[in-house]
């Protein structure tokens, strides 16, 4: 079996310009720009949408789902915390895994990020759709027609916001990533805002008999609901797609990453202890836009569902827009490195912006998006999802070894027993998805897998700039075997 091909970091930073201005994007985040990407990344359908699904599985125990959730992630953060500032490049796990683990392994984890940001866009922005609905009920007593804001799925014909939230975001990604930065920061300080007002308004109508039972469906419910609430923390990897366009991307994607998973995890177990304190569990499970019924439920009015309504409408929004800013930036990576076609590398010069592959993710995600059902494929994202987590976790340990000088400007802590857990618990949520989700999920591999035999592996920039070393180096050695020889 040939060795893999690796990629050094030093390469990857080299050939992104990572250490000095980006491949022909701007510096332009900071601090401050990177935490509010993150959380706009984060924060959104997994709570506003996703919160019913989660209490139907665990009931008031829900909270101990997200610990547990979070528990997942942040072990993983840490491993992401650390690549990302030795590693500063667009492709996020992509590029950690080229640099751990080969070019095949590599492939593999694009492939199934692909499959992460693509369902977690149009899933997210079904979820917009169903509160645009509820604002226009709200502020108008109308709303639209089944046919045009559902899919043939569910009951109509072309889901039009989900088409439109994609849209805008599209626009404003070509634009540029200062104004796209700009929008995220306003975007996340209203999310936050309004969930803060709705744990006030849940609390102030906390019964604690509506927590009892606390975990109805015991352990196994538990369980259900860990990967249920995991959906929810989708996106904090988002942070380290901003390699090539923060200021101190070695310094400022560590702290963005544990501080934004610090507020998340804060934010949603108090959002889930407020919403089932307020009315108790079975009135939030299965609910859609549960979070503005409990309003409605607690104030007696209308009106405050409006504003939840208003809150998840901007909240989703900003998910969109920064889940599909880092999908562009891991196919940018990746056509970089000559795995897929050329056109997903191309930065506009008037923009500094990949404007061709913007518009192709765009309409790609946005015909599932108007026309697919998407929760028969959810698990499917998890467990994608899961298994690239726990590659990081694995390429930490690997150039632990294999690059012991690597600059870090972050180390994770209790090394190696954080990345361990960090795997431990990935594989304990991938056995929860099922079976058939495992088969769908190899089935889903086979092909990325050929993908890669038929079209990366032959186009490979490594391999390419590999044969060329060889073809030098085999010239230089036949030269000198001749001038030895006195020819």
């Amino acid at each position: 079996m040939p060795a893999p091909r690796i990629k050094s970091p030093h390469l990857l930073v080299a050939e992104s310009g990572a250490d000095r201005e980006g491949h022909g994007l701007k510096r332009t985040m900071g601090l401050f720009q990177l935490i509010c990407f993150g959380v706009g990344a984060i924060v959104g359908t997994g709570i506003f949408v996703g919160l019913s699904d989660s209490v139907a599985q665990a009931g008031p125990a829900v909270v101990i789902s997200f610990v547990l959730a979070a528990i997942t992630c942040v072990f993983t953060a840490f491993s992401f915390a650390e690549l990302g500032g030795a590693i500063p490049v667009s492709g996020s796990s992509y590029s950690f895994a080229y640099a751990g683990l080969g070019e095949s392994t590599a492939f593999l984890v694009g492939w199934c990020l692909l499959l992460e940001y693509g369902i977690s866009i149009s899933a997210v922005a079904v979820g917009w759709s169903q509160y645009v609905n509820e604002l226009l009920h709200s502020l108008v007593g109308w709303q639209l027609p089944t046919a045009l804001s559902a899919g043939p799925g569910d009951g109509g014909v072309v889901n039009l916001p989900a088409v439109l939230v994609i849209a805008m975001a599209s626009v404003l990604l070509v634009r540029g990533v200062r104004e796209s930065a700009g929008a995220t920061a306003a975007m996340a300080a209203v999310k936050l805002v309004i969930l803060i007002a709705f744990c006030a308004i849940g609390y102030s109508a906390f019964k604690h008999g509506n927590l009892t039972p606390f975990s109805p469906a015991g352990l196994g419910g538990i369980g259900a609901g860990t990967t249920a609430a995991f959906f929810s923390y989708i996106g904090f990897d988002a942070i380290t797609t901003a390699g090539e366009e923060a200021k101190n991307p070695r310094r400022d994607i560590p702290v963005a990453i544990m501080v934004c998973m610090g507020i998340v995890t804060l934010l949603y177990c108090a959002v889930a202890l407020a919403a089932i304190g307020a009315i108790g569990g079975k009135q939030v499970a299965g609910r859609p836009a549960a979070l503005s019924y409990v309003v409605n439920e607690v104030t007696g009015s209308a009106v405050g569902g409006g504003v939840i309504a208003f809150g998840a409408v901007v909240a989703i929004a900003s998910v969109v827009l920064a889940v599909m800013y880092g999908q562009t930036r891991i196919l940018m990576s990746m056509a970089r490195d000559g795995l897929i076609p050329r056109v997903f590398e191309k930065v506009s010069p008037k923009t500094s912006t990949p404007v061709a592959g913007t518009l192709i993710v765009a309409v790609v995600f946005a015909v599932p998006a108007a026309f697919a059902s998407l929760d028969a494929v959810m698990n499917l994202c998890t467990i994608g999802t899961l298994a690239i987590m726990a590659v990081v976790n694995v390429a930490v340990m690997t150039l632990r070894r294999r690059e012991p000088g690597l600059t870090r400007s972050f180390r994770v802590p209790l090394y190696p027993v954080g990345p361990l857990l960090g795997i431990a618990f990935c594989l304990y949520l991938m056995y929860e998805t099922g079976w058939q989700t495992w088969m769908q999920f190899a089935l889903f591999l086979a092909v990325g897998f050929l993908v890669y035999v038929a079209y990366g592996r032959r186009h490979s920039t490594l391999a390419r700039d590999m044969a060329a070393e060889a073809d030098r180096a085999g010239v230089t050695a036949d030269g000198a075997a001749r001038e030895s020889q006195g020819v």
